[in-house]
């Protein structure tokens, strides 16, 4: 079984904790669907959030999801001038037998314009 990454991100309409286990939730659902994969083949997630998000842990959502046994870590977005605001990113470290060419990265909503050359 091979180690691989899929990156994805999602913009929030709010701060708002429940939002963002919302918006949070859909995109690591999404993530998991479209890459045929179930929390056994998460090896470990890292979310990063930008300087205006502050409401919770990104985290949480993964584990309203039910994903309690993988390593989950939150850092903070660097807070570039200009950048997208209120965005949600995810590496989320895997196992799986596909060619890293077959993996679907999911970028939701308005973030899919931070990766338009992989965002599906």
């Amino acid at each position: 079984m091979a180690v691989r990454a899929v990156r994805g991100a999602v913009q929030l309409e709010r701060d708002e904790a429940g939002h963002m286990d919302e918006r949070v939730g859909a995109l690591l659902t999404a993530l998991l669907s479209r890459n045929g994969l179930t929390a056994d083949d998460l090896i470990s997630i890292w979310f990063t959030a930008t300087p205006d998000l502050h409401s919770d842990f990104p985290a949480a959502a993964a584990r309203k999801l039910g994903i309690v046994d993988v390593p989950l870590i939150c850092a903070q977005e660097l807070d570039v001038e200009g950048a997208m605001p209120r965005v949600v990113r995810v590496l989320a470290h895997i196992e799986s037998e596909r060619p890293r060419a077959d993996l679907a990265h999911v970028y939701l909503g308005a973030a899919a314009a931070l990766r338009k050359d992989i965002a599906q």
